[in-house]
């Protein structure tokens, strides 16, 4: 039991930063029915940002904030001058505009900071350690499994009881009819798209301390965040969370007791079988069609 405890404990960690990326793909799926496939990209020249401005000697907190901001303005970005213009494009289109996204972002982390692989200062230690009985967390992973479910938290309280929240939940179910009300149909979308990429840059300010920092280290975090948002569902904001602390946990229980050069193939076995028993995700909605 032991084993096991310690084993939920990593996969806690690691499913928080599914989470926090399957919360930014649920989001744009909701409200722009738009797959951003430039999710992790972004994700990363945030992190990015947020190295250079504590090499400027910022402190750390201005410097994550810095690196936040500029993954939101990207994401916002995009929106305005990329997809609004494109809004009649093909859903074809709609996968190759993100996909193009992605390609520029990582082409300017390379170009601007290189390809070697850096060390991203962090104020929490992995070497330090808690002991809670017989389970040892170490220090970035508690603070991890803490700051992810703060933002979450902060992101439900968002999205369902302030006035923000409520428009961006009109403009979901439908712009025009949200338009017709009087709501900046316009400025929610960019504000989603702002805010989901300022989530997934939380990821990666995340991850960067353990895996080192590089322009492809939220390759891996961004497909395994995508499987948990359509194993969660699609359109659900606590399935996005429900499926990224489920992958993580199955990850790190498989990895322990069976293999862990296979642990990713099983993730992804544990999604299909999900979705062949419920093709709409764990808490994904029905949607019936009439004839």
């Amino acid at each position: 039991m032991t084993h096991l405890a310690q084993y939920l404990v990593g996969g806690l960690a690691t499913g928080s930063l599914y989470a926090l990326v399957a919360l930014g793909v649920v989001l744009l799926y909701r409200s722009s029915r738009v797959l951003n496939f430039a999710h992790g990209d972004i994700a990363t020249l945030g992190t990015f940002v947020a190295f250079t401005l504590i090499g400027r000697k910022l402190p750390f907190s201005l410097a994550v904030t810095g690196g936040l901001a500029a993954a939101a303005l990207v994401g916002a970005l995009f929106f305005f001058l990329v997809l609004r213009p494109a809004k009649e494009a093909s859903l074809l289109g709609k996968i190759v505009l993100p996909l193009g996204l992605a390609l520029v972002l990582s082409g300017i982390v390379q170009v601007v900071w290189g390809t070697d692989t850096l060390v991203f200062p962090f104020p929490l230690s992995d070497i330090r350690v808690y002991r809670f009985g017989q389970v040892v967390i170490s220090e970035t992973n508690l603070g991890t499994i803490i700051i992810g479910i703060v933002l979450m938290t902060l992101l439900y309280v968002l999205v369902q009881g302030t006035k923000v929240g409520l428009a961006m939940r009109a403009v979901a179910q439908s712009a025009d009819a949200a338009q017709a009300l009087g709501i900046p149909a316009r400025r929610i979308y960019a504000l989603t798209w702002g805010l989901a990429a300022a989530l997934g840059g939380a990821a990666g300010v995340l991850l960067a301390p353990v895996v080192y920092l590089d322009p492809f280290m939220m390759l891996d975090p961004f497909l395994k965040g995508f499987a948990a948002a359509v194993m969660g569902g699609m359109d659900s904001l606590p399935g996005a969370v429900l499926g990224g602390f489920l992958l993580g946990i199955a990850e790190s229980v498989f990895a322990g007791y069976v293999s862990f050069k296979f642990k990713t193939t099983m993730a992804f076995a544990v999604i299909i079988l999900v979705l062949l028993v419920r093709p709409e995700g764990l808490l994904g909605r029905v949607y019936h069609r009439r004839v």
